[in-house]
């Protein structure tokens, strides 16, 4: 059997690649190159590389011939000379160049892995650099299995490119032309009789590779309703609602149905090439029977100057010819695998960075935390506007709460500070400076905010606390801690500040977790702090702590309090009232409560049952 032969042999595109087929331009390879141009010199070895193994791994079937003529009593001779000291010579020589081509084999592997994987590298750190400056507007659109699957799957896809399609391209192109110079050299008929042949080992192989293709497709769609099936009732909310309701007979029916099917596609997988393999193995049989048919018609009948050996090298390198062949005749799918997987990659890295520094962006020495709204309008999209005409001033060492229905556009006014948004029309400043001229990185170092669901990352109190600072103290951090009064839960914890947290830190009450939150933005010490409805999502007494936390921060830091609890609120010094996208009433408590607007209707509905009895 050829090698590489099998009925697994043949590569398809499916039905979503061949309709999203990329367009290869010479700009997209000129792209793709560019990644490759830092090898060069590593690349140009590789080359060498793989036209001295090649060259070396078909020398063995060369010396074969003149091996079976030696034995036969017909070599004539040559630089090895005769008899069994020419056949020690021979079989040294082939058993070497076998070694010799397996360790330059060894070196091409490495070369071709090392650049493979600094390539991966390179696209990596574009691709994590890039997103990092993608606005909110990118990760609020695209989902984040989509993201994952471009930084991961893909760019780890390039690999394969380097080590797999590129090389075997080379690979099989220095095999294929340098056996055909041979099989030229020894009789030209032959050779002709040879390529002639070897269309017939790829047919049958591809023929079963696109039967096995179907039913492995239809195998892998099983398999993923199989793993969805997983996923929705092992996980820890899936298995809870299944006790609940007692579907336990169900579900397990219905996976034990999925199964079957999956094994019932998986058998027929297997045994789909079987007889496409006997008509293969025929045509393996019937090429080297050809060529020793007409190769003795010619010695026999035409006195042609051929050797036992020279029929048997023939034979030889007919079989090397298979592979080359085959892989080149599927090297269109992996090409253009390749191209799309590329052109996927560049897709991200040509998205515009919507937000970012312009080049004579200002730095000032320090931040006094003073904001002002001058006629601001913002849309998501321009079909849809969220904020018109927000206009307001909130001077250093003062606070504003903002409150309003659900949806009025809260917390996309805080959101536009630190430019996670630009404006659409209007201006914002900060310090009395428009936010789009100053440097991001100072910006939003002046700003800190403590949000509704709070983010912990999987690590130590301490980790988490340090992320905003790296070079934090112990003692600072214990300051921050009681300002945000969760120092005392700290100290009751067997390992103190180094206790885990958890996934999203789960190990941790809500409440908890928020006054971390505090804590960790409170090191950073930024000049505004903006509580975005740090309290909505907890209970009484956890509310309560986090209230102690915040009031005399309010006092003493520029703040703004998005907020839907009265205590909150009425420790602020105005209070902005936001509905529809647009400020429709503003002032104090006492101002608002009894004017019928729609302060007082939160009032009633909200605010009130948070007064003392």
């Amino acid at each position: 059997m050829p090698p590489g032969g099998g009925p697994r042999g043949g590569k398809f595109l499916t039905d979503e690649e061949l309709e999203n087929k990329p367009k290869v331009t010479a700009a997209l390879i000129k792209r793709v190159l560019s990644y490759l141009k830092p090898y060069i010199p590593q690349l140009s070895l590789v080359l060498l590389c793989i036209v001295v193994s090649a060259v070396c791994s078909l020398l063995p079937s060369i010396l074969t011939g003149r091996i079976v003529d030696v034995l036969t009593g017909m070599d004539l001779g040559g630089w090895i000379g005769g008899g069994l000291s020419a056949l020690i010579k021979l079989i040294l020589l082939s058993l070497g160049l076998t070694l010799v081509a397996s360790l330059i084999g060894v070196g091409d592997s490495y070369l071709n892995s090392w650049i493979a994987q600094h390539i991966a590298y390179d696209m990596r750190n574009q691709m994590y650099r890039h997103l990092q400056k993608m606005s909110q507007r990118f990760f609020t659109t695209v989902s984040q299995g989509d993201i994952i699957t471009r930084m991961t799957s893909d760019i780890s896809g390039v690999e394969s490119v380097v080590t797999s399609t590129f090389s075997q391209i080379l690979s099989n192109s220095i095999t294929l032309v340098v056996a055909l110079v041979a099989m030229f050299q020894k009789n030209w008929i032959l050779a002709l009789v040879g390529l002639v042949i070897v269309p017939l080992f790829t047919l049958p192989t591809r023929l079963a590779g696109r039967t096995r293709w179907k039913l492995a497709r239809e195998a892998q769609e099983c398999n993923d309703e199989i793993n969805g099936i997983l996923n929705e009732t092992l996980s820890v909310s899936g298995q809870l609602l299944v006790k609940l309701f007692g579907r336990e007979k169900d579900e397990f029916s219905r996976y034990q149905d999925a199964n079957g099917r999956m094994i019932r596609l998986n058998i027929r997988e297997r045994m789909a090439g079987r007889w496409f393999f006997v008509v293969l193995s025929t045509f393996t049989t019937i090429g080297p029977m050809l060529l020793y048919l007409v190769g003795g018609y010619l010695m026999m009948e035409r006195g042609a100057a051929l050797t036992v050996g020279d029929i048997t090298v023939l034979v030889a390198l007919l079989g090397r010819l298979y592979g080359p062949v085959n892989s080149l005749l599927n090297i269109q799918v992996d090409w253009i695998r390749s191209m799309a997987m590329f052109t996927r990659i560049f897709e991200y890295f040509d998205m515009p960075v919507e937000i970012e520094d312009k080049p004579d962006a200002v730095v000032p020495k320090s931040f006094k935390g003073e904001v002002s709204f001058e006629h601001v309008d913002f849309a998501y999209e321009p079909s849809r506007m969220i904020l018109k005409d927000i206009s307001f001033k909130l001077s250093a060492g003062r606070s504003i709460a903002i409150v309003g229905p659900s949806g009025s556009g809260k917390s996309t006014i805080v959101n536009l500070i630190p430019r996670l948004w630009d404006v659409s029309s209007g201006m914002v400043r900060f310090d009395g400076v428009d936010v789009r001229d100053l440097q991001l990185h100072a910006l939003r170092g002046a700003v800190g905010v403590v949000t509704q669901e709070t983010y912990l990352f999987n690590g130590t109190i301490r980790e988490n606390l340090r992320y905003a600072r790296e070079d934090a103290t112990e003692e600072e951090m214990i300051a921050a801690c009681k300002k945000a009064n969760i120092y005392d839960f700290i100290c009751r914890q067997p390992d103190g500040l180094d206790t885990m947290v958890g996934n999203r830190g789960l190990k941790l009450s809500g409440g908890e977790k928020q006054r971390i939150s505090i804590a960790r933005v409170l090191l950073k010490d930024p000049a505004l702090l903006i509580f975005d409805e740090a309290t909505s999502a907890l209970d009484s007494i956890s509310e309560a702590a986090i209230q102690e936390a915040i009031d005399p921060l309010i006092d003493e830091r520029t703040s703004i309090l998005i907020a839907h609890r009265l205590s909150t609120i009425l420790a602020a010094d105005e209070i902005l009232v936001v509905r529809d996208g647009q400020i429709v009433e503003r002032g104090q408590h006492q101002d608002l409560v009894h004017t019928g607007g729609t302060y007082q209707e939160l009032y009633e509905t909200q605010f009130k049952k948070a007064l003392p009895q």
